[in-house]
């Protein structure tokens, strides 16, 4: 990123400079002219002047569209008035050089117009332009006959036709630029619309969970009910602390989520003034593989199943992990245990696995996330079958596939355990397998 800021300070400098830069050869070009003037005769020093100032006029503010009509309409008068009332052909070398000077205003204006003007306007103009440059040379020397007179025209005319060219291939690079940028700002936004769906959904599935338990437990133990308003508490900070992280993302000058728990935990969890304070003062991170542990603890916390962990917390393994997959086994492991809150909420047990361990299958360096569910005791939860269907709004498991193959990796996802009796469903646990390569 701080070679894109580097690349914008420069081009915002170049824009800077061009006004004056433009004013100074404008404020130069006008004594040359009235210097030009006696040598060249008048007639050739004034449209050569008036198409110096034009072209300088349209390269220092194209962003105004009627200055650019104004300025190269008043060119084009000037150079026709030019050839049709000039002085009879010469072969002077003051008006030789003065006319050259001219042809080679126009085709610089013709080159801006076919940049910066709009399409129809930069074609009439462009076209008005082109053929007065190349029948300016017929000041100095008229050809014997009509044929060769056009012929010549014709011949000149192909430097018109090449700053034209010029100025709109300009013109479709940044009219590609602008789209890519667009189109990257909309990726990125669409992809932090995801993240923030998925991460505060878990958080959401959660609280209804623990809502649910309160209204069992309430008539009977209501001393537990306090604990449990503690935890739904607990885990809205985090859904809010989730949101205002995203939103600042959204907001921040390049989007670019960094890496770290500090800012993390600053942007999530323990109070809200404490996750608007620090995301306000803090660029956006991405979540990593320490923020796991946080996922797994708070569905532990809110759930009755009993969660295990397996996954290598050394400094090590977390400091040589790139940003991109640290990131997308985070959101493997949130969108796994989200879909078995809401899909499995009675299932006896879960298990997270991470492991860094290159196997037998995977000669590669690879990162293996495995999130298995056993099967529900009570049957099927009112959600379904874990893999039935898409939330409507979010990544689901399919856009994380599609994120795990973008970085050469692949996410699985199906059945596991045994079935029931005569293929019945319901007696069987899930697991989400993703395998993302580290180099």
């Amino acid at each position: 990123m701080g070679t894109n800021t580097g690349t914008r300070a420069r081009g915002r400098l170049r824009e800077r400079a061009v006004g004056p830069v433009c004013a100074v050869l404008a404020f130069c070009a006008v004594p040359a002219g009235l210097l030009a003037g006696p040598s060249a005769g008048w007639r050739a020093a004034l449209p050569m002047t008036v198409a110096v100032l034009g072209a300088l006029a349209v390269a220092s503010l194209h962003t105004r569209d009627r200055l650019i009509t104004v300025a190269a309409t008043a060119v084009a008068v000037s150079s026709a008035l030019g050839t049709l009332f000039g002085d009879p052909p010469t072969l002077a070398t003051a008006t030789g050089v003065a006319t050259l000077v001219e042809i080679t205003g126009l085709l610089l204006l013709v080159c801006l117009v076919a940049r910066y003007a709009g399409t129809r306007q930069a074609f009439v103009l462009c076209t008005v332009l082109g053929a007065l440059a190349s029948t300016a040379l017929l000041r100095l020397q008229l050809p014997p006959t009509v044929l060769e007179a056009a012929a010549q025209s014709s011949f000149f005319a192909l430097g018109a036709i090449a700053a034209a060219a010029t100025g709109g291939g300009l013109r479709t690079l940044e009219t590609r630029r602008i789209r890519a940028v667009y189109e990257a700002r909309r990726s990125q936004r669409l992809q932090l619309a995801g993240d923030l769906h998925d991460f505060v959904a878990h958080d959401v599935s959660g609280i209804v969970v623990l809502a649910q338990a309160a209204q069992v437990i309430a008539a009977d133990r209501p001393e537990e009910v306090l604990p449990l308003l503690r935890q739904i508490e607990a885990s809205g900070l985090q859904a809010l602390g989730s949101m205002d992280r995203t939103v600042h993302m959204l907001r921040s000058s390049d989007g670019t989520p960094l890496t770290g728990r500090d800012a993390t935990n600053a942007a999530g969890g323990t109070g809200a003034t404490d996750a608007t304070d620090a995301t306000d003062a803090s660029p956006p991170v991405a979540y990593g593989l320490e923020d796991i542990v946080d996922a797994v603890d708070r569905f532990r916390t809110a759930g009755r199943a009993e969660v295990r962990l397996d996954m290598d917390r050394s400094p090590e393994l977390i400091g040589r992990m790139p940003r991109e997959v640290a990131s997308t086994a985070h959101r493997v492991v949130v969108e796994a245990l989200t879909n078995i809150r809401r899909h499995a909420g009675n299932a006896p047990w879960v298990t997270v696995t991470v492991s860094a361990t290159p196997g037998p299958e995977h000669p590669r360096p690879v990162l293996t996330v495995s999130v298995t569910n056993g099967p529900p005791t009570g049957g099927e939860t009112a959600g379904g079958h874990l893999g039935d269907r898409e939330r409507p709004g979010a990544s689901g498991l399919r856009g994380l596939a599609e994120r795990a193959r973008a970085l050469g990796g692949t996410l699985e996802s199906g059945v596991h355990g045994k079935h029931g009796e005569n293929g019945k469903r319901g007696k069987h646990g899930w697991r989400v397998t993703a395998v993302l390569p580290l180099d």
